[in-house]
């Protein structure tokens, strides 16, 4: 509901805590904003329907859909070939939708986070983020499919000029937009005391990372999510706002994993690493 902040009801499915909330924002008259909290499956996604292009909100839907459709899998490769066919489903289905309706452009940025046993994987297109809480240590696990994200890899910018940047928001991909989806993937091993954040960048154009850090380390997963929300609102939320927590705790394998290194690995090698077209995204 508009002007509300509509929390996630606060699941707590062993071995992990989860917490959610997404809000309109003060400018933005609908919030285009889906995301997934389905522990049963391993998956936990947030969606960002495409902001100035027509039915984003139905696209994020459609994913998220997609991806709730998903059960139990057998293992960690099982769990990713089934979200990958479900943002391919998603994809088609989207790119109908544009069809039927005589749109050049429907589409969404999407961040997902899979868990299965001991390791996890990250997929993203677009601009919405993971993050890992490991240790003392906090890290984006995902890298912004964007055109200020292209200048500061390739040295034409700073990361301090690229936050003011005129054309920060403009994405280099999105799901529908293209007959085959683009997602990148980083994966690695799952350690007790790991918090991920998934969010839209919603959230990121008004909180820092170190003001991300200071809530999931302070609060619980759903009183962090809250409270991250709250943040933006009061910074001016010149968009729709999403963040979903998510911690592995499991108590048979913290003593083990305390003695373990809290550093985080190398990202492995992304899957793809071919640059598209820019799109005017959210």
């Amino acid at each position: 509901m508009a002007g509300t902040v509509q929390p996630f009801v606060k699941i707590e499915t062993s071995p992990f805590e989860s917490g959610a909330a997404t809000h309109v924002g003060k400018v933005r008259s609908r919030n285009e904003d889906s995301y997934l909290v389905h522990p049963e499956s391993g998956i936990w996604a947030v969606a960002d329907g495409m902001g100035g292009h027509d039915e984003g909100h139905i696209a994020s839907s459609m994913i998220v859909e997609a991806l709730r459709s998903v059960g139990p899998p057998s293992s960690p490769s099982d769990l990713l070939s089934r979200c990958e066919e479900s943002v391919l489903r998603a994809n088609t289905r989207i790119q109908l939708l544009a069809r039927e309706r005589g749109r050049q452009v429907i589409g969404s940025t999407v961040a997902i986070l899979l868990i299965h046993q001991r390791h996890y994987a990250c997929l993203w297109s677009g601009d919405s983020r993971v993050y890992l809480h490991r240790g003392g240590s906090f890290f984006q696990l995902s890298r912004d499919h964007t055109q200020v994200q292209e200048l500061v890899d390739s040295g034409h910018l700073t990361p301090d000029e690229a936050k003011n940047w005129p054309g920060r928001n403009v994405i280099t991909r999105a799901i529908g937009v293209r007959e085959e989806p683009e997602l990148e993937i980083e994966n690695g091993p799952l350690i007790a005391g790991d918090v991920f954040i998934i969010c839209s960048d919603g959230l990121t154009t008004h909180v820092s990372d170190k003001d991300i850090l200071q809530e999931i380390t302070m609060h619980g997963c759903q009183e962090a999510c809250d409270a991250l929300v709250r943040m933006t609102l009061a910074r001016g939320a010149r968009d729709n706002v999403t963040v979903v927590a998510v911690r592995y705790a499991p108590a048979a394998d913290k003593a083990r994993d305390d003695k373990r290194s809290q550093k985080l690995e190398e990202p492995a090698q992304s899957i793809q690493n071919t640059l598209a077209p820019k799109i005017e995204g959210c």
